[in-house]
């Protein structure tokens, strides 16, 4: 006698309410919980966020200083292997070389 039921229509009582999704259906749908890039900005008037909060985040985006060796490099490519007792890569010296035609280009057009 299945499929007898003395409460309403059969066809409410349809299998498919009951069933567990299947695995490849899982991760199709978008994630609810998960934060969109950007969506906070510090200086919102609306957020809800706190003044400690806040200030803390502006800590965080603030850029952290240049190291020693990243300021050095931008000087001279070849110096932060120079300092540390090893012979330049090929790639440092092609961009000490053009950084010193560049430098030279930029001497002749201030010289005009």
């Amino acid at each position: 006698m299945s499929g007898n039921s003395n409460v309403g229509n059969s066809q409410v009582y349809e299998a498919g309410d009951q069933r567990n999704a299947k695995s490849s259906e899982l991760g199709s749908e978008s994630r609810f919980h998960e934060g969109v890039a950007n969506s906070h900005h510090n200086n919102d008037p609306k957020d809800n966020r706190s003044l400690v909060n806040r200030a803390a985040a502006e800590r965080q985006s603030s850029d952290p200083p240049e190291s020693l060796e990243t300021s050095l490099h931008k000087k001279d490519p070849t110096l932060p292997a120079k300092m540390h007792g090893n012979e330049p890569s090929r790639g440092a010296k092609i961009d000490a070389e053009l950084q010193a035609e560049d430098e030279a280009m930029l001497n002749k057009k201030n010289q005009k």
